[in-house]
């Protein structure tokens, strides 16, 4: 089963997280499909701090990914700001 969810990067107590197309079956930081996007939680004012290549997001859940929870609310999010 193919899942989108968010891979973590960046620093200790600086999170920055990828938001993958992944088979289910792999580790959260292993190897993925694609990089549809990113999130980065302690963004600044200034600086852009979610990105979802939507249609990607689209043609990924045409052909059966399902979005974690987590990645579901950050659509959401995208959806309203746009």
């Amino acid at each position: 089963m193919v899942v989108i969810r968010l891979s973590r990067g960046g620093a200790k107590a600086r999170p920055f997280y990828n938001i993958v197309v992944a088979d289910k079956r792999t580790r959260r930081d292993g190897k993925f499909i694609e990089r549809i996007g990113f999130y980065n939680p302690i963004a600044a004012a200034g600086e852009e701090g979610l990105r979802i290549a939507q249609d990607r997001m689209t043609y990924w859940k045409s052909v059966g990914a399902q979005a974690s929870p987590t990645v579901e609310r950050l659509i959401n999010q995208a959806k309203a700001k746009a």
